[in-house]
């Protein structure tokens, strides 16, 4: 157990669970039509034709060439981010990097992973893909069409993660078999979704991924945005959607071999309802435990470089032998 985190929360972030007692954090039901619901949203976004839009900035960054990318998704929507590709050699694989809230203004360009592209969109509403008619505040934007568990912004943020993966393969075509997932925060309970019903994806990487079980959730306050939910005053409206959209329930489904980040102390997404994702999954899994998450701590650098070279390992394989 690493040493006492010093807060100024009015709350303890780690809701009084150590290690042990996260790991019998129990994931959800799985709702009547859950696997139908997915499905048919993956089937949607596969009937999208991405029309892929790249400009080259004539920025070469750690050996990455950066391009500007737009691609369409889902509800008409077009989704912006950056591509990043190997400044030489062959691509052989692909690696679709999924934000947190607060979104994302450049790219990271530290990743050493060879003969790989690296996408990595906006989701709906956010930074490059921000809408007048969205919010891009994480406390609204958590809420936008809740009351319709089809439209739901969550449904349509998974879908963009989808048409992300087809528009890679418009250019790759030859890496269909080798592309990776790695989600962070939002873009980790994101993630969960879409590695569950898209046999596309390979491997994938959750780093403090949101959207746990959902009763937990309820149970914990918490800084980050599924207070936004908590403080919903319908609660039997929201409840009619959100256990579509419980990670913990998405997670039995996983089929590919996992990299899970799982937080000790976090005050923006509950340590149970990370763990209660993990504990779902029974497939082919590793974790990498980190002291806290979504915070500044003693232990946090040395920890980050551990983790990058632990999630470059893991995607390794994906690009070291030539695909096409």
């Amino acid at each position: 157990m690493p040493e006492t985190i010093k807060h100024e929360y009015e709350f303890d972030p780690t809701y009084g669970y150590d290690f042990d007692s996260l790991l019998q954090a129990k994931p959800s039901s799985v709702p009547y039509g859950f696997t139908s619901f997915w499905q048919q949203k993956y089937q949607q976004a596969l009937n999208v034709a991405p029309s892929l839009n790249l400009q080259d900035t004539g920025i070469i960054n750690n050996h990455w060439r950066i391009f500007d990318c737009h691609y369409q998704s889902t509800d008409g929507v077009r989704i912006g981010g950056w591509l990043l590709l190997p400044e030489r050699g062959k691509v052989n694989s692909a690696i679709i990097w999924a934000h947190g809230y607060g979104g994302i203004e450049a790219p990271d360009t530290s990743w050493k992973l060879k003969h790989t592209a690296i996408l990595i969109p906006c989701f709906r509403g956010i930074s490059r893909s921000q809408q007048a008619s969205i919010s891009n505040e994480p406390y609204w934007h958590v809420l936008h069409d809740i009351q319709d568990k089809q439209k739901y912004i969550m449904g349509g943020c998974v879908q963009d993660l989808w048409c992300g993966i087809s528009a890679l393969l418009t250019l790759f075509p030859h890496i269909d078999k080798r592309i990776g997932l790695i989600g962070n925060s939002l873009g980790g309970g994101l993630s969960v979704f879409a590695s569950a019903f898209d046999k596309r994806i390979s491997r994938c990487h959750f780093h403090v991924p949101t959207f746990g079980s959902t009763s937990l959730r309820f149970a914990m306050r918490t800084a980050g945005s599924t207070q936004a939910l908590i403080d919903y005053k319908d609660r039997d409206m929201i409840m009619k959607t959100l256990p579509f959209f419980d990670a913990s329930c998405a997670a039995k489904f996983l089929t590919q071999p996992t990299l899970w980040g799982l937080a000790l102390f976090d005050p923006y997404v509950a340590p149970p309802g990370q763990f209660s994702i993990y504990n779902a999954c029974h497939n082919k899994k590793e974790l990498f435990l980190l002291d806290a998450g979504h915070c500044t701590y003693h232990n946090e650098d040395k920890q980050n470089r551990e983790l990058r070279k632990s999630v470059e390992a893991f995607f390794k394989v994906l690009g070291a032998h030539d695909a096409s």
